[in-house]
């Protein structure tokens, strides 16, 4: 019995011993290689650690994504509208105003300039409207025939050019647009836009010559949905004379409510009555 325990003891010992040498050339190996590569283990280890941080770093840049798990799109930043200057009107551009007398380009019911960029002519418009304004050059005084450029409000709080053309009492928008650098705001109740277009334009029924000379129509109102509809008053001012794109004025339209006492027929009348009332009757 005590002979059986002695041999299990033996076997066991046996194979402890074989099971250690199996494993120290490993460690050997294992033991030169840090010995005797020592700076290419620390390589290796910071390497390592290297793809590590940048693998960190390129993950956490990522933290905003989409439920898709891409990175959301960063919108370009959106220069401010600059104001519209007026002091310039008469000057460097030309101006129409229509509305209370000393308006300006925020106060006034309707405003328009104009100046000439090298072949381009740019156009500021704005209008007491949550719809649109546009401007119209028309042969004549009177609607039909007409090409006429309109910025207009959508739903989305975007204001964007349209091109259109008078047929009759109506506008059809055509999609051939000679309108470039738009831009467009909406605020305080006002739609307000600025763009150029080419002064001279291939020879088209619906795109007009700017270097002759147009009449000015001037109109604005509502939107639905971003299409225009019928516009605010029902006549709508028009420039007295052809306009010259070269020729620089600052011209002020008054609007009904303080044009009553200005018109020539009211004048006339307020003497007629004066004189009646001075003479008395016979």
């Amino acid at each position: 019995m005590a002979e059986r325990s002695r041999g299990a003891r033996r076997r066991l010992l046996l194979l402890l011993l074989l099971a250690g040498s199996a494993a120290s050339p490993a460690e050997e190996g294992g033991g030169r290689r840090e010995a005797g590569g020592g700076e290419h283990g620390e390589e290796a280890e910071r390497h390592h650690d290297s793809s590590y941080g940048t693998f960190a770093s390129e993950f956490y840049d990522l933290r905003y994504l989409s439920e898709e798990g891409y990175p959301f799109p960063t919108a370009p930043p959106v220069d401010p509208f600059a104001k519209i200057r007026v002091d310039d009107c008469g000057k460097t551009k030309g101006c129409f105003r229509y509305g209370k007398p000393g308006c300006n380009a925020e106060t006034c019911d309707y405003f328009l300039s104009y100046r000439r960029i090298g072949a381009d002519v740019e156009f500021e418009l704005s209008a007491d409207t949550d719809g649109w304004v546009a401007v119209g050059f028309s042969s004549d005084k009177k609607m039909g025939g007409d090409d006429v450029m309109a910025c207009v409000h959508d739903d989305n709080g975007r204001v964007r050019i349209h091109h259109f053309y008078n047929v009759g009492q109506w506008a059809k928008e055509i999609q051939r647009n000679p309108a470039r650098d738009e831009e467009g705001v909406f605020e305080n109740n006002r739609v307000t836009c600025r763009f150029k277009r080419p002064v001279y334009v291939p020879r088209e029924e619906t795109i007009v010559d700017l270097h002759l000379s147009w009449y000015y129509l001037f109109a604005w109102g509502p939107a639905i949905q971003g299409s225009i509809t019928r516009h605010d008053i029902d006549s709508p001012p028009v420039s007295e004379r052809v306009v010259s794109i070269y020729k620089y004025e600052d011209i002020f339209m008054p609007s009904a409510a303080y044009q009553t006492f200005s018109s020539p027929f009211c004048l006339l009348l307020i003497v007629a009555l004066t004189f009646y009332l001075l003479m008395g009757t016979p």
